[in-house]
């Protein structure tokens, strides 16, 4: 764990300062949960916070407590920079290094002239004059709650704080199923449940409300599944096409790649998904046990994340990237191969 400058932290934000808080590009669950939850936290201690996003955030968040006042970066560029233009502080949250937020805010945030707060827990964070950075945490959500409770201020934690917390926790952990649940995210689960998050509700909300599309999507990417025994390895593509043909909509291959990881025997998934608007391949990597994705991601494919999630992307066209991929797997046969998980 890195926790840098918190005592000058608290300190300066002992008097009203105006703060803007950052989520990552593509902001999920835990990111927009987080920003969410410690605007409304932050808020109640008489700052003037504001939360910009890169870019949009699937429909499936948009229900969030909050989540209408948060500006779009590249929709809402002159109110977000308006706002970051007046920021005493600039909080990162659920990212490690400026350019998640992607180069047109990245260009902006590098060009700011005050501090930044970190509050992640991704591998190798840039350094910040203030940081609190703990990869053995399931998510930014918990560290949220956690540094609230630092600051002695978990009676400030209301109903609509502990649905965005509780939202990210959730959606980080697979629904508290991976291996970076802890007894301590349980226990924080159930304050955050007394405290007025209601569990089925927000479940609903974010796994049960299925477009039609959404599911022959799904089908789609199911029928393209792939897998590679001998690697223990499986994967799926998405062409632009494809994705097309099914009326896509941000957020509508969330959690896809879990089912190739689901698959007995599997200990290393993927996902590949054409991406129009940013003319690449989009991937998610997904494992159990001791294979690090995180390393994979870094070594081949421009990304990173955690050991057993991490992500990437490739300039190469689709069939080019699966060979990329594919050829590389002889090289971790070993590790793949020997992974305690089954």
């Amino acid at each position: 764990m890195i926790l840098k400058g918190f005592e000058d932290l608290k300190e300066f934000l002992n008097r009203p300062k105006n703060i803007v808080i950052v989520g990552h590009r593509n902001p999920d669950g835990d990111a927009i949960g987080s920003t969410l939850a410690l605007k409304l936290y932050l808020d109640k201690k008489g700052h003037s916070c504001t939360v910009v996003v890169p870019n949009d955030y699937p429909d499936f968040l948009n229900w969030l407590p909050s989540s209408d006042t948060a500006y779009r970066f590249d929709l809402q560029n002159s109110q977000s920079q308006k706002a970051i233009g007046k920021s005493d502080i600039i909080f990162l949250l659920d990212f490690n290094a400026l350019h998640r937020v992607g180069s047109d805010m990245q260009n902006t945030l590098e060009k700011y002239p005050n501090e930044f707060v970190l509050i992640d827990h991704h591998q190798q964070p840039d350094d910040f004059k203030y940081m609190y950075s703990d990869i053995e945490i399931c998510s930014t959500c918990q560290m949220v709650y956690q540094f609230i409770e630092m600051n002695n201020d978990l009676n400030l934690v209301d109903a609509d704080i502990a649905t965005c917390l509780y939202t990210g926790i959730m959606t980080d952990t697979g629904s508290f199923r991976f291996r970076s649940t802890t007894s301590k995210t349980h226990r924080i689960i159930a304050d955050l449940i007394d405290k007025g998050a209601e569990n089925d509700r927000i479940h609903n909300n974010v796994y049960d409300e299925n477009s039609y599309n959404k599911l022959l999507l799904l089908g789609q990417a199911l029928s393209n599944l792939q897998i590679l025994p001998n690697y223990r390895t499986a994967y799926i593509t998405l062409t632009n096409d494809e994705k097309k043909r099914f009326d896509f909509q941000k957020g509508d291959t969330e959690g896809v790649v879990n089912y190739a990881l689901s698959l007995k025997g599997i200990i290393f998934a993927a996902i590949f998904i054409e991406d129009s608007d940013q003319n690449l391949i989009k991937i998610s990597f997904r494992s159990k046990g001791s294979f690090s994705v995180n390393k994979f991601a870094r070594n081949h494919f421009e990304g990173g994340g955690h050991d057993n999630a991490a992500g990437g992307k490739s300039d190469l066209e689709m069939a080019k990237t699966i060979t990329k991929f594919t050829s590389l797997l002889p090289e971790y046969q070993s590790e793949l191969i020997n992974s305690y998980e089954v």
